[in-house]
C-alpha cells in the first residue's frame, strides 16, 4: 500500500509525522513519490491563523481530488477543536485527534538537520493563541529518552539538532527530577558525534542569565536565537497576555548581544492586534530596528475561536493591515542586509544541506548563526561542515567558492 503525507505548520509538526510516518512503514506501507497517486494520504494540520485552517482544508480536497478513492487520514491542530467541520469534508475516510507524543523518531526524511521534540504544549495562554487549547499544558519529554533519540540520530550522521517544542524554554518543570533546558543541552553536549546544538524558539521570559551564560560558554550551541516580540507596545504587550514590556525585551536583546558577540536574533510580529493604532505599530517598528534581526516572520492578526481576543472589534482594514505588513517586510529585509554585511570576507562554518535547484553548481547551507550560503563546488558537500569566506552577497544568501580552512 503507497502512502503519501502532507505536513502544514511548525518544527513540531514535523516531528510529528516522521513519528507517524515510522509507524506505517514498520506496518508494510510504502512512500509515494510526490507525482504518483498513494492509496492512503495522511495530513497533518495546522491551525495557528485562519490561514493555516484554510491551506490544511486546501491540502485535504487536494489529496481527495488526486485520488478519490484513497483514504484521507487528517490529524493534528485543525481536528483537536474543529474535528465536525474536517470530517463535513467529503471523502475525508478518518479523523485522529490523538497526540504522538512518546514514539520519537529514527529518522528524519528529507533532512540534513534533525528536529528533536523534547515538549509540548503550552501554559502561557496568549490572549490570540489557540494552540494551549489544541495542544493542552506543558509536558516534558524524561531526559533518558531524548538522550537516547538522540544518540541513535547521531550514529546516523545528523550533525545538527533543532531542540524543538511548543514552549521549549518550559522543559522540565513538569518532571519529577526538575530538570531544566541547561542540564538537557549539557547532557546533548556529551554526546561526542553532535556537531551543533539549536534552538528553535524561546520565549523572552524563559531566557534566564543561567541559560544565556550557557549558551555563550558552549562550542556546540548556535549563537542563533528565535525569540518572538508579536508586538513592541506595551499596551498591545499588556492586551496580548504577554509577561514583559518592550524595554525589558530589548535589555534582554542587549544582554545577549553583550554575551553572545554578534548573536542572530530571529523574531516573530503579530500585525493587526485588534485596537492597534498607528503609533502602537510604530513603537513595534522602532522596537525591530533597535534589535536588528536577521528575520522577522510576519503574521496577520485572525480571530481563533476559544480565545479571550476573539471577540474583540477588529480595528485594521484589509488595506491597512497590508499596507502595515508590507513595511514591515521592507525593514526586515533592511536589518537582515545590516546583520550579514559584518560577515562579508570572514570565515565562518557552514552545514550544507544540498544542492541548489537553480543552480547546481551551488549548495546551500547555514552557518552557526543561521545565515544562509551559496557555497560554489565541484565536490558532493552534502551534510559536510566547511569553513566559508563569503565574498558577496545576492537575494540575501552570503555568497562564498569552497574553502576549507
Amino acid at each position: 500500500m503507497k502512502i503519501k503525507f502532507y505536513t502544514l505548520g511548525c518544527k513540531v509538526n514535523q516531528y510529528d509525522t516522521q513519528s507517524i510516518r515510522e509507524r506505517f512503514l514498520r506496518h508494510g506501507f510504502k512512500e509515494a513519490k510526490s507525482n504518483h497517486k498513494a492509496g492512503t494520504y495522511l495530513i497533518n494540520t495546522c491551525s495557528v491563523t485562519s490561514s493555516a485552517d484554510r491551506k490544511s482544508r486546501e491540502i485535504i480536497r487536494r489529496c481527495i481530488r488526486e485520488n478519490p478513492h484513497a483514504r484521507i487520514i487528517v490529524t493534528g491542530c485543525l481536528v483537536k477543536k474543529d474535528a465536525p467541520m474536517v470530517a463535513q469534508i467529503k471523502g475525508v475516510s478518518l479523523i485522529v485527534s490523538k497526540d504522538f507524543f512518546c514514539e520519537g523518531i529514527s529518522n528524519f526524511s528529507g533532512h540534513t538537520r534533525v528536529f528533536l521534540k523534547i515538549q509540548d504544549g503550552c501554559n502561557n495562554f496568549c490572549s490570540y493563541c489557540k494552540v494551549p487549547l489544541v495542544r493542552g499544558r506543558s509536558r516534558s519529554r524524561p531526559l533518558d529518552e531524548i538522550l537516547r533519540e538522540a544518540k541513535f540520530l547521531a550514529g546516523k550522521g545528523f550533525k545538527e539538532f533543532v531542540l524543538t517544542g511548543i514552549c521549549l524554554g518550559a522543559y522540565g518543570r513538569d518532571l519529577k527530577d526538575k530538570q531544566d533546558l541547561v542540564s538537557l543541552i549539557s547532557a546533548l553536549e556529551a554526546v561526542r558525534d553532535i556537531v551543533r546544538i539549536r534552538l528553535s524558539s524561546i520565549e523572552a521570559g524563559d531566557l534566564s542569565d543561567k541559560l544565556i551564560n550557557k549558551i555563550a560558554k558552549s562550542k556546540k550551541v548556535c549563537p542563533h536565537l528565535h525569540i518572538p516580540i508579536q508586538s513592541g507596545d506595551d499596551q498591545i504587550l499588556k492586551a496580548m497576555n504577554r509577561r514583559y514590556t518592550s524595554s525589558k525585551y530589548l535589555s534582554l536583546i542587549k544582554r545577549i548581544k553583550t554575551l553572545i558577540p554578534k548573536a542572530a536574533i530571529t523574531t516573530d510580529v503579530l500585525v493587526g492586534f485588534p485596537g492597534e493604532s498607528e503609533e502602537n505599530f510604530q513603537n513595534t517598528v522602532n522596537l525591530i530596528r533597535k534589535i536588528c534581526p536577521l528575520k522577522v516572520h510576519i503574521f496577520p492578526y485572525s480571530p481563533r475561536k476559544g480565545t479571550k481576543a476573539a471577540d474583540l472589534r477588529l480595528s485594521l482594514s484589509p488595506k491597512v493591515m497590508a499596507a502595515r505588513i508590507g513595511a514591515l517586510k521592507s525593514i526586515e529585509i533592511e536589518c537582515a542586509m545590516k546583520y550579514k554585511r559584518q560577515f562579508l570576507n570572514k570565515n565562518l562554518e557552514v552545514l550544507i544541506e544540498g544542492r541548489n535547484k537553480k543552480d547546481p553548481v551551488y549548495w546551500e547551507g547555514y552557518s552557526r548563526n543561521y545565515i544562509e550560503f551559496l557555497v560554489k563546488s565541484g565536490n558532493n558537500l552534502k551534510n559536510q561542515l566547511i569553513f566559508c569566506r563569503p565574498s558577496r552577497m545576492a537575494e540575501g544568501r552570503l555568497i562564498s567558492s569552497y574553502y576549507n580552512f
